[in-house]
């Protein structure tokens, strides 16, 4: 076929990417800065599988993944828990993060594709108005598309020209600074909910679990801000007064990341260029998890770059990945964006009067996916704002619920609009 397709960097989209169409008989190249068996956090992540089916990997082995238990959120006071009821058939798998990448790279090399490791990217290669390669420590490789699968601070996108009309840098309340590690068992005492999620607890404004497994307790705290050690460490002493057995010795992970939680990139595709996962913003805007949209994305990007049969790869023959993205996941995730804004907006107050008086209820925080959609996360901004109105006698919150909901419609219209090409 001749066409050289380059994927800058191995997120787990690009990785399935490449093995999709290198499949096809595309030469594809992916350049890492990591080493050969570095890849991935001392921790397991969760996600849909059927994601691995849309992508044409399969399944891994089973003694490489575990089912998730359905989560149980908690308001700031504690007092209000709405828990999960996922499906059976759309349950979740827990899996280590370096077994994913084990398992989407050896597939990826089956199919043919090349990865160069210890290549550090710094910027794109730009000719007149198209992306014509990369260019790395190692020096500058060309190609006739390129792949960004670079993360939420690509460099690749970071550096593209202002014509392009792509978003560079996620602001501040488009990112959370997140600490996670596995502590020792504390306590054999039972515990009321297995995985706990809590929003705002202490009053701070974030998100943070505490998942209880046999040998080790999960924990993750999330901010909006940046936070230390020393902040952490006060923290986990403040939980485990609820969750005992949270221990005191990290025995794995302990580490801070940072993830995008905002609606995916408004233009992701351009002459020469696609964005895939977290370079284009693709997790749940509530709970930061992307692994599953990105390997759907994969999917949807192989078929549009298949498809061009002019092999030209330019805007307009891209663009049916930024709609095809858009109809399958992105509309329904840029409408959650909205609530995570309202949630940054509200006082622990106003958040425990919404668990309290039922605004938010178990089938909203019931996350399932599947390839069309969010499973049960479709939030109809008309049905929000008429049961606000319904059960909020607070005035001011009352309010911010029916500007979320107007910010929701507005935004459902205009993914509608891009995807019928309007």
């Amino acid at each position: 076929m001749g066409k050289k397709i380059i994927v800058a960097g191995l997120g787990h989209g690009g990785i399935a990417a490449a093995a999709l169409i290198s499949k096809a008989g595309f030469d594809v190249t992916v350049y890492e800065k990591e080493q050969e068996g570095h890849l991935g956090y001392d921790w397991t992540d969760i996600f849909a599988p059927e994601a691995l089916e849309v992508a044409g990997v399969g399944m891994p082995p089973e003694d490489k993944y575990e089912y998730k238990e359905d989560m149980t959120f908690f308001n700031p006071s504690l007092n209000v828990s709405l828990q999960q009821h996922v499906p059976k058939e759309k349950l979740e798998i827990k899996m280590e993060r370096r077994d994913i990448y084990a398992h989407l790279i050896n597939y990826a090399l089956e199919c043919g594709v090349k990865i160069v490791y210890g290549c550090e990217i710094t910027e794109p290669i730009v000719l007149g108005n198209r992306v014509v390669g990369i260019k790395t420590e190692q020096g500058d490789f060309y190609g006739d598309l390129v792949i960004d699968a670079c993360g939420m601070n690509s460099p690749v996108r970071s550096n593209l020209p202002e014509f392009f009309s792509i978003e560079k840098k996620p602001a501040r309340n488009e990112r959370i600074s997140v600490y996670r590690a596995f502590f020792n068992v504390g306590s054999d005492e039972p515990c009321d909910a297995k995985f706990k999620v809590m929003l705002m607890a202490d009053g701070i404004t974030g998100v943070s679990w505490v998942a209880s497994e046999d040998k080790y307790t999960d924990l993750l705290i999330g901010r909006f801000e940046d936070f230390d050690m020393h902040e952490v460490e006060r923290f986990a002493a403040y939980l485990r007064k609820t969750n005992p057995r949270l221990g005191t010795e990290v025995v794995r992970g302990g580490r801070f990341v940072e993830i995008p939680v905002r609606q995916p990139l408004a233009i992701m595709v351009a002459n020469g260029y696609a964005a895939i996962g977290d370079s284009a913003f693709m997790t749940v805007p509530l709970i930061g998890s992307g692994i599953a949209n990105s390997l759907k994305a994969a999917r949807i990007l192989a078929d549009t770059v298949i498809a061009d049969k002019t092999c030209s790869f330019s805007a307009d023959t891209l663009w049916s990945y930024q709609t095809g993205y858009y109809k399958a996941l992105g509309s329904n995730l840029a409408p959650l964006a909205c609530g995570k804004l309202l949630l940054l907006s509200l006082s622990p107050r106003e958040v425990d009067y919404i668990f309290e008086k039922g605004i938010i209820t178990e089938d909203m925080i019931t996350i399932g996916a599947d390839f069309t959609g969010i499973g049960n996360v479709k939030i109809d901004p008309k049905d929000f704002i008429n049961k606000a109105k319904q059960v909020c006698q607070d005035t001011e919150l009352l309010k911010k619920l029916i500007a979320c909901g107007v910010r929701m419609g507005k935004v459902s219209a205009a993914c509608t609009m891009m995807v019928k090409g309007l």
